[in-house]
């Protein structure tokens, strides 16, 4: 069992990336028919989480929880256009609720958001708990995770491995809507409880995540243990 987290910013930075989403579904389908292997993928909110988030502080000034809920729909959203791409991979509905009672009856499950008070990744987290997956592969629009923001800090630099608690230090304790980091801090403090072991990587290098999934030597960042 795999746990991708994708990040809404690969599935649609600013339009929907149509060629992405092609190749991404030959990737899972290639994968699947050679390992037998299954997959969970859950996915972000990207360019319309932003977009709409933003409109709503310009209407109604700031709450996080109503910024929240509109991040979900967006997280929704991508996840439904996925859902049906991967057909027939996926046979099964988006799954809102990770800890409620849902089918996984096709090759991949795809889920969105929840609730509000964290991103996707940390809904990732629970369904790797909930299915005994050891790894999340987290696919974002950064190739690995750096000191700090390389836009604000010249000199970050970037990472290949990093343990938990230097990484709880680099993105905080807390979760704000929106917020640019590359594993959200709620998502964080469970996956380090757990023992996870997530990989940040690119998503729009497939080759990459083919080597990920293979257990090949890859570009990106290993956080949490060996």
């Amino acid at each position: 069992m795999i746990v991708i987290s994708l990040g809404g910013s690969i599935v649609a930075p600013d339009e929907v990336d149509v060629a992405f989403i092609a190749a991404f579904r030959d990737l899972l389908t290639g994968y699947h028919h050679s390992s037998g292997d299954r997959a969970i993928l859950v996915i972000g909110g990207g360019a319309p989480a932003r977009k709409y988030q933003q409109a709503f502080r310009q209407i109604a000034g700031e709450s996080h929880d109503a910024q929240d809920w509109i991040g979900i729909m967006a997280t929704r959203l991508n996840a439904e256009l996925l859902r049906h791409s991967l057909a027939p991979l996926c046979s099964d509905p988006v799954v809102y609720d990770p800890t409620a009672e849902f089918p996984f009856t096709g090759a991949v499950l795809v889920a969105a958001g929840w609730k509000p008070g964290f991103s996707t990744d940390f809904d990732a987290v629970m369904l790797a708990e909930r299915f005994g997956a050891d790894t999340v592969i987290n696919l974002s629009n950064i190739e690995k995770v750096y000191t700090a923001d390389p836009r604000q800090d010249p000199t970050a630099r970037p990472l290949d491995r990093v343990s938990w608690e230097e990484f709880r230090r680099i993105v905080g304790e807390t979760w704000t809507p929106g917020g640019n980091l590359p594993f959200d801090p709620v998502a964080t403090r469970r996956a380090a409880e757990l023992g996870l072991r997530v990989v940040a990587a690119a998503g729009k290098n497939l080759e990459n995540t083919r080597a990920i999934l293979a257990g090949e030597r890859f570009v990106g960042t290993q956080i949490g243990p060996e």
